[in-house]
């Protein structure tokens, strides 16, 4: 018995329906690569630029610590003259 026109165009529907959630779970996973790729070089470049801080506060700590110490000048004793 041959197939009729219906039965025909239904199975070439399901094929078709089963080939586009192949490529949906196809276009998701690949989706989600990406954004795990964009999660990670994310954490990176944060934990780069807060190791770069830590480094730059400790630099400038010991820029101050060996910076010669300006002396300030203490003012001179007031003389006072007595009148005679």
């Amino acid at each position: 018995m041959a197939k009729s026109v219906r039965m025909t165009a239904e199975e070439q529907f399901a094929k078709l329906r089963q080939k586009e959630k192949e490529a949906l779970k196809e276009r998701e996973a690949v989706e989600r690569a990406k954004s795990e790729k964009v999660a990670k070089l994310r954490g990176l470049r944060l934990a780069k630029e807060a190791a770069d801080k830590v480094d730059a506060d400790r630099v400038a700590a010991e820029k101050a610590a060996a910076a010669p110490k300006k002396r300030v000048a203490k003012p001179a004793a007031k003389v006072v003259e007595k009148s005679a």
